[in-house]
Formats: structure tokens, C-alpha cells, sequence
């Protein structure tokens, strides 16, 4: 890539126009305007802008607003965003939970890359990308603005538009050619543009991967992997995880070796760590390697900080035993007479402590993801079904009407429909309920995610989403009662799979903060290690821990995902607790982190070989302890 490439932000229509604007639109600082006691000192405010929000659902009427500042100090730039006081729409949100959100004096030699969205319908947003890889929610610029915080970013700092894609503008350092490159996260208009004959080696982490996120019969032989692996380098259909793998990862070793084999950039930019992975064709390398490896020898240990929390001490303080699942006859108590539930927080926390018997998961999980209201009656419940049957029949006649000649005219319908036909085929095939050929119960779930891709068209469909509908319909049977406990579970979970990652951007930002608050130590490893974007647990994250925990009193792995699913879908003792059941298990693993220096590469394959090996009780406990520690000290 040429540097002509990269084109100052001035030839920017929307630069330009807040630029003939001038001062009037932003809030500009003279002698007299300093700024608040929460702000550098002697720092000087040249943005300001009111009504700037994020939503930490996906709903659009559930946002935190707040104010947006950039505060100029000697030749730093700052940005803050500080929601109001007790002004959020969002309810399930507490004050202290926007601490989470909060954004305090980030100097932009933190800032890689600023993103801009201006969708036709809605509001314009951009999403703030930090050197290390992580980012900050979107926020929503709600009475205008954009365009004069672009153009005031302009004034006081390096920022140019990415040739790649109009709407990134990356900050400060344009000297390294792959950077200018990894300043556009539309990696698979890239990939497209490469040649077919091309190809690159594939990382162990990337394999290991896809490796573990592929179902767990996928086994069909070795010669069909290594041509899977042949054909990776010109497929634009990649597995989505493996895409997001690389967009999330910009600026970690392992992003920059992987990614600059996708562009096929110089190998210079790599430090003397990467060069050596690269000389595995020769052979006197190749040798040294093999006699190398004939040796086992034990990870150098160091010293590792200790835990500030001293988790199971802490675990023993705040966190109460697990109980017995709950059972009809105790099920029966929280009903009155109609079929409501008297007290939705008793019922909730009683599930949280112990999980629900299998027989009867079919009536109450329809209460835990919102399908049912908690004060719904039993005739109120039997109408709902009735109604949403109806419902649910028309959604899916949409697609079955149309024929095959509209079909060879409607590109993104074979597309996500081709998606579908190969995931169904590959989720959960070792259960009994999914096995065999011509299964009815996965041709259900081929109708269930081509209908939600009609009933939600602009997220329509993802990988990641099989997994995710797979248990519901194992347990409710139906498939129109599955198809709406899914469409629920995705009203939580769709940000996740937002084109634009902005659903993960908000998740992994919040768990970053936490991380610092509940061990700083660790969080300082991640920095230093280029691990600061947590990407590591995306997969957690995205698929909700399936296929990670076990439990000695669960005779089958599948329960224990049912088990710890309901449990998350409690949000007791908080909407975050699957944040601190990722902080959780690191803090369990902190030791062996730290004390073999993994870097990220290392970091991601280990935690990708603990699946099947998470203990669920005292992972669920010591998570419990964390958020409840975290809530006495503002954050939750």
C-alpha cells in the first residue's frame, strides 16, 4: 500500500462542511472556561457536546445519555464521556452500574482508529478504537454533533481516512504500512480482493480456534481438514469467528502475524518473535525445531503478584453454597392461584442458587427470557402461545412461498439459507435429540433460524446462533415456543452479532474495567502483553460458556450448559454476572498466566484447551463474591 493511498480528512464532505461552520457549532473554550474537577488539570475544553449516549441493550429506548467532552492540556487531546446523574432510560441500569461505561480522561496516543456510522434511519454513532485492540461502546450522537467532534479531533491531532473504508479515521501513527491497513475492519471485502491461487500458513491459535468452535462430531478425516485449510486463503464465506477473530484483534501479535498474511504485506514490520514462525520452510530450521521438541521441558515460572482479593477467601465471605434444583412441588409455592409468580425476585435468586429440575425447564424458562411476564396468569399464558403460533407461522410462510426462480434473485436469502444448511448439520450431533441422519429435531432448527433471519432481516442470521438455539429447543419440544424463547434470548444477546461489533465492543470494554477493579495485577499483565482487548474470551462471551463447564453432580456435560444458562438468565445478583464468571475463571488461572508469560497467542490457545474443563459450582460462586465485592465498591 502507497501512502497516496491514505487521504487527508480534508477531501471529507463531512469534514468539510463542519469546517465552513466554524466555531458556531462547537462548544469552544477561552481564558475563562476550564474544565470540571473530574477533567486533567489545567485542561481546556474545546468540544462539548450534550445528549450523547449509549445503549447497553439492543433496545433503542433503553440508552444512558451524557456529555462528551475533548479537553485540550499542553499538546495532549483527552476524551471523556460522563453520563448524567440519575437521567438513564435504561431501568434495569443503577447508578453505580455506569461506572462500567463511564469514560475518563483517555489521551488519543491511546486512540487507534475512530469509526463513523450515519445509517440512513437513526441516530449517528461512532465507536472509539484504543491501541490495544479494545474499544469503547458506541455512542450516539443524539442532537447532532458528529461532525463538528471529527473536525475538532482534526484540529488538535494526526487524523486521517482510511483508503480502505471512508468512515474509519485512524489517529497518530501512519508510518507502519499495516497499520494503515488494519485501519478498516472490512476484512472480508479484503480477502475478496485477493487472488485465488494465493494462500498463507494458518496460526496454531486460529487453527485451534475453529478447531473448538466446530462441533464436536464434526471428524470427517484428516485429508477433508487439510483441504478445508487449503482452501481458507480465497473462501469469503470463512467461518464468522475466525473474521471477527481478526477485526478484533488489530494490534496484538497474534492479529498482526495473521492479518499480514491475509494482505500478504512484508514480514519486516514483525519483530524478531514473528520472524522466526515464518522460516518453518526451511530445513535446517525445520530440524532444530524437531530435536527441540524431543525434549519436553517445563514452562519458565516468575514471580506472579498476588491476588488482591484472595478470591477464595473472598468466595467464602460473600458467596453462598449452591442448592438443589428447584422442584414441582417448591415451583408450585411461587404461583398463586391463576398462575402468577408472587415475588419474581425470590424466584429468580432461588433459581440462581440452584438451577431448575429438567422436567420442568419447558414452563419456567419462558418466565427467565421474557417470553412469559412474571404476572402473566395461566388462560394469559395459553392465549400468548395461541396468538404467537399464528405468528410465527406466518413469519415462516414468507420464505417458504418464495420459489425457486425469486430465490436465484434474492442473493442475501441463498446466503444465509446456505449458512444455515451447514451449521444445523453440525451443532450438537453427538446428543441423542440431534443424531442420526434425517432428523426431524435439525431440520427444526433449519426452520427456526431461516425464519428468525425473516423476522429480524437486519441481524438475520450468524454463526454462533445454532449453538445458541439448540438447547431451547431441547427443551421446549416446540417449535414455535422454541422460535420465541429465541427470538428473547437474542433481544440480550443480538448485540453480540452486530456487523459492526458494537454489542462486543460494549461487553469486552465493561469486563476490561472490571478486570482492573477486581485485579489490577492481571489487568496490568494484559496490558503489557498486548491482551488488553480480551478477545480471548469472546468465544465465552458469544456462545454464553457452552461446551466449557462441568459439574461432578451432573451426570451429562449438556446439562451443565442448561444449568449455568439458567442461571446467567436470572441477572442475579446483576444483569453482568456472565462478566464476572469470565472474571471468574481467569482469576482462577492468574497464576499460570502470569507466571509463564503467555502472550496473547499462548493466552488464547489455553484458554481455548479449558473447555470441559471449568468447574461450575465454584466458578458460579466465586462469581457471585466478585460482583457483590464490586457492588460495595461502586461498579456492578
Amino acid at each position: 500500500m502507497q501512502e497516496a493511498e491514505i487521504h487527508d480528512l480534508s477531501d471529507d464532505a463531512d469534514y468539510a462542511a463542519a469546517s465552513k461552520q466554524g466555531s458556531s457549532s462547537i462548544t469552544r473554550s477561552d481564558s475563562s472556561k476550564r474544565s470540571s474537577s473530574t477533567d486533567p488539570e489545567d485542561a481546556e475544553i474545546v468540544y462539548q457536546k450534550d445528549n450523547v449516549a449509549i445503549h447497553p441493550s439492543q433496545s433503542a429506548i433503553e440508552g444512558i445519555s451524557g456529555r462528551l467532552k475533548l479537553l485540550k492540556q499542553g499538546s495532549s487531546l483527552f476524551m471523556t464521556w460522563i453520563p448524567y446523574k440519575g437521567q438513564s432510560s435504561y431501568a434495569r441500569l443503577s447508578a453505580r452500574d455506569t461506572n462500567l461505561y463511564t469514560i475518563r480522561a483517555v489521551p488519543f496516543s491511546d486512540i487507534h482508529s475512530i469509526r463513523r456510522h450515519t445509517p440512513t434511519i437513526g441516530w449517528q454513532y461512532v465507536i472509539v478504537v484504543l491501541s490495544s485492540g479494545l474499544a469503547f461502546p458506541p455512542l450516539y450522537f443524539y442532537s447532532g454533533g458528529l461532525r463538528e467532534f471529527l473536525a475538532t479531533i482534526k484540529q488538535h491531532v494526526l487524523i486521517v481516512r482510511s483508503s480502505e473504508n471512508a468512515n474509519v479515521f485512524v489517529v497518530n501513527n501512519f508510518q507502519d504500512p499495516l497499520q494503515r491497513t488494519l485501519s478498516s475492519l472490512e476484512l472480508p471485502r479484503s480477502l475478496a480482493n485477493r487472488t485465488p491461487s494465493s494462500s498463507f500458513p494458518v496460526s496454531s491459535s486460529e487453527e485451534n480456534f475453529e478447531n473448538n468452535h466446530t462441533s464436536e462430531d464434526d471428524s470427517s478425516g484428516s485429508s477433508q481438514l487439510n483441504n478445508k485449510q487449503r482452501q481458507k486463503s480465497h473462501d469469503p464465506a470463512r467461518d464468522i469467528s475466525i473474521q471477527v477473530l481478526e477485526k478484533f484483534s488489530l494490534v496484538t501479535r497474534f492479529a498482526r502475524e495473521t492479518t499480514s498474511q491475509l494482505f500478504r504485506e512484508s514480514l519486516d514490520v514483525h519483530g524478531p518473535n514473528e520472524k522466526r514462525r515464518t522460516n518453518w520452510a526451511s530445513k535446517d530450521h525445520h530440524t532444530q525445531e524437531t530435536a527441540a521438541n524431543d525434549v519436553e521441558t517445563a514452562p519458565r515460572k516468575v514471580p506472579v503478584p498476588s491476588d488482591p482479593l484472595e478470591l477464595d477467601k473472598l468466595s467464602l465471605v460473600w458467596g453462598q453454597p449452591r442448592q438443589h434444583p428447584l422442584e414441582l412441588q417448591e415451583w408450585s409455592t411461587f404461583l398463586d392461584p391463576e398462575g402468577r409468580i408472587v415475588d419474581p425476585d425470590a424466584f429468580r435468586k432461588r433459581i440462581f442458587y440452584g438451577g431448575v429440575e429438567h422436567n420442568l425447564r419447558k414452563e419456567v424458562w419462558p418466565f427467565l427470557l421474557g417470553y412469559y411476564s412474571y404476572d402473566s396468569t395461566y388462560a394469559e399464558r395459553e392465549y400468548v402461545m395461541s396468538v404467537k403460533k399464528s405468528e410465527y407461522e406466518t413469519i415462516k410462510n414468507q420464505w417458504q412461498s418464495i420459489s425457486l426462480e425469486q430465490a436465484k434473485r434474492f442473493t442475501k436469502f441463498r446466503e444465509r439459507k446456505g449458512l444455515i444448511e451447514k451449521d444445523v448439520v453440525r451443532t450438537d450431533r453427538s446428543l441423542a435429540f440431534y443424531e442420526s441422519d434425517d432428523n426431524p429435531h435439525v431440520r427444526l432448527l433449519h426452520d427456526i433460524l431461516l425464519t428468525y433471519s425473516f423476522y429480524n432481516f437486519d441481524l438475520g442470521y450468524c454463526q454462533g446462533m445454532s449453538d445458541l438455539l439448540s438447547p431451547i429447543l431441547f427443551i421446549m419440544k416446540d417449535e414455535s415456543e422454541a422460535f420465541w424463547c429465541f427470538v428473547h434470548l437474542l433481544e440480550r444477546l443480538g448485540p453480540n452479532f452486530n456487523r459492526d461489533q458494537s454489542g462486543m465492543h460494549s461487553q469486552l470494554f465493561a469486563l476490561s474495567k472490571l478486570v482492573e477493579l477486581l485485579d489490577s495485577p492481571l489487568h496490568n499483565y494484559f496490558k503489557q502483553n498486548d491482551c488488553l482487548n480480551y478477545f480471548f474470551c469472546f468465544r465465552w462471551l458469544l456462545i454464553q460458556f457452552k461446551r466449557q463447564v462441568y459439574s461432578l453432580s451432573l451426570e451429562f456435560e449438556y446439562e451443565t450448559t442448561l444449568r449455568l444458562w439458567e442461571v446467567l438468565w436470572t441477572h442475579y445478583p446483576s444483569e453482568h454476572i456472565h462478566l464476572y464468571v469470565c472474571i471468574a475463571i481467569l482469576k482462577r488461572h492468574r497464576d499460570k498466566i502470569m507466571g509463564e508469560q503467555m502472550d496473547f497467542d499462548t493466552l488464547l490457545k489455553f484458554i481455548n484447551e479449558l473447555s470441559g474443563q471449568i468447574a461450575l459450582d465454584p466458578v458460579l460462586r466465586d462469581a457471585e463474591a466478585l460482583c457483590v465485592y464490586a457492588g460495595e465498591n461502586g461498579a456492578l
